[in-house]
C-alpha cells in the first residue's frame, strides 16, 4: 500500500502506520513548516519530503504516485475557540478544502484518514468532507478516540474520519458519534503494550472508566530545574494548574503554548504526594497574595513541567524518535502540541485496513 503523509509534522502518522503492521510505505510527506520538516527528515531520511504548500498540488503529480490511500492531519485553528471558528472561510481551512476538489480525479486512491480536533465533527469542512466521501464512492466512518481509551494516561479527544471505497467493507458498524470508542470496537483490536501495562498495574481513569497505567512509567531522570515553574508564574497562574504526581493515570491535553503558557495547555508534574500538594496550597491560600512566603510555599512543591521527552512519551512516539540537536524546548513542545498520538492512530490504521469482521 502506497501512502501519501500530508500536514506531515514531525511524522506522527508515519511512525502510527509503522506500529500498525500493515504492509504499506509512505511515499511522500508534505508539509510546509521548515522547523517541522527538519525533524521528520532527521527520523526518516529514505522518505521524499517536499517542504511546499499543498494548494500547489495538481492532480497530474498525484496520480503519478499511484496512491493507495492518504493519511492527514489538517490545520485544527478554523475549528477551535482560539481560531474564532471560522471554519471553512478560515485561510487555513483553504488546503483541506483543495484536496477534496483533488479526491474525485485521485484513480487509485483507496483509503483515507483524517485527524482534528473534536470540534470538526459538527463544523461546515466536516460536512464538506462528508459530502466528498459519499459523492466519491467511499463509505466512512466517524469516531471520537481519546489515548485514555487504550491505557494511556493522555486526555487528547480527537475527530477521526476512516474512509474507504465502496467496494472495500468496513469490519465495524458506524458508531454514535460520542466521547469514547465502543467496547466492542476495542475487542477488535490486537493487545499492545499499553493496554497490557494499564491492566498490569493501572488504575480506573475517571475520562474513559477504563484502566490506565500511571505517570511514573512515562517520567524520565532529568535535571529538575531546567523545567521548574519560575516564581512569576506561580504568582499569577497556582491556582489554575494541573497538577499530576507519579502516581496519577491521568493528564490534560498538551496543546503548543506548553512550557510558555501555563493554563489549558497541559498538566504539570509534582514529585510530591497528592496529600502535600493540598498541605502546601492550603498554607499559602493563607498568606498575602504575592507575597514571598507564599511563592516559597508553593515554591517548595518543585512543580515542573513534563520534560519534551515524557509528553512524547504520552503522545506514544517510538524510543528512536528524536529532535535533531538545534530544535529549542519551545519548538519541541509547539511541534508535539500539533501532532497526534501515534498508538491512537496505529490503532485506527488497523480498523480502516481491516475488512472482515472478527
Amino acid at each position: 500500500m502506497k501512502v501519501l503523509e500530508l500536514y506531515s509534522g514531525i511524522g506522527g502518522m508515519h511512525y502510527a502506520l509503522r506500529e500498525s503492521g500493515v504492509a504499506a510505505k509512505v511515499v511522500t510527506a508534505i508539509d510546509i513548516n521548515p522547523v517541522a520538516n527538519a525533524v521528520y527528515r532527521h527520523n526518516f531520511p529514505e522518505t521524499i519530503l517536499m517542504n511546499r504548500n499543498i494548494e500547489s498540488l495538481k492532480v497530474q503529480e498525484l496520480n503519478k504516485l499511484d496512491l493507495d490511500a492518504i493519511f492527514m492531519s489538517p490545520p485544527c485553528q478554523p475549528f477551535t475557540t482560539l481560531g474564532l471558528k471560522k471554519d471553512a472561510l478560515d485561510n487555513r481551512a483553504r488546503s483541506l478544502l483543495h484536496i477534496l476538489d483533488l479526491i474525485p480525479e485521485l484513480k487509485s486512491l483507496r483509503y483515507i484518514l483524517l485527524e482534528n480536533v473534536k470540534d470538526f465533527g459538527v463544523s461546515q469542512m466536516r460536512n464538506n468532507v462528508v459530502n466528498c466521501m459519499e459523492n466519491c464512492g467511499y463509505v466512512y466512518r466517524e469516531l471520537i478516540v481519546s489515548p485514555c481509551q487504550f491505557g494511556i494516561p493522555n486526555s487528547r479527544n480527537r475527530y477521526y474520519l476512516l474512509a474507504k471505497r465502496k467496494n472495500l467493507n468496513f469490519c465495524f458498524k458506524q458508531p454514535l458519534l460520542k466521547n469514547s470508542l465502543p467496547s466492542e470496537l476495542l475487542k477488535l483490536l490486537p493487545k499492545s503494550k499499553h493496554s497490557t501495562l494499564a491492566q498490569k498495574n493501572g488504575k480506573v481513569n475517571t475520562k474513559s472508566g477504563g484502566m490506565c497505567y500511571t505517570l511514573e512509567n512515562i517520567l524520565e531522570n532529568i535535571e529538575e530545574s531546567k523545567y521548574l515553574l519560575p516564581s512569576k508564574l506561580l504568582q499569577k497562574r497556582a491556582w489554575v494548574l494541573d497538577i499530576r504526581t507519579s502516581e496519577n493515570n491521568g493528564s490534560c491535553c498538551f496543546t503548543k503554548g506548553y512550557g510558555h503558557y501555563a493554563e489549558g495547555t497541559g498538566s504539570v508534574y509534582c514529585p510530591f504526594s497528592d496529600e502535600m500538594i493540598k498541605l502546601k496550597y492550603n498554607e499559602a491560600s493563607n498568606r498575602e497574595n504575592n507575597s514571598d512566603k507564599r511563592v516559597q510555599l508553593l515554591s517548595d512543591l518543585k512543580l515542573r513541567f513534563f520534560s519534551p521527552k515524557e509528553v512524547c512519551r504520552l503522545m506514544c512516539f517510538p524510543g528512536d524518535f528524536n529532535f535533531p540537536k538545534h530544535i529549542t524546548d519551545r519548538q519541541k513542545y509547539r511541534l508535539l502540541g500539533n501532532s497526534i498520538n501515534v498508538h491512537v492512530i496505529s490503532r485506527l490504521i488497523l480498523l480502516l485496513y481491516t475488512e472482515n469482521e472478527t
